[in-house]
């Protein structure tokens, strides 16, 4: 399960990077800067109801840390 939400997050950075590149690429000319970032909203929404689900499952028990 970690390792799908690594993967996620990566994901999501390479589409923040892509979205930068083609906004400097294009100037904001063409729509690849707003799909760029509506894949990285998605991708983000995703894993956060991932999040929320593994929660409720019981896939991911929060760290109470030091006592």
């Amino acid at each position: 399960m970690k390792i799908l939400v690594v993967v996620i997050l990566v994901a999501i950075l390479v589409s923040l990077g892509s979205a930068l590149v083609f906004l400097v690429k294009d100037g904001g000319k063409t729509k690849r800067t707003v799909n760029a970032l509506t894949v990285r909203i998605s991708l983000s929404l995703a894993l956060f109801l991932f999040l929320m689900f593994g929660y409720y499952m019981g896939w991911f028990v929060p760290n109470h840390g030091p006592v």
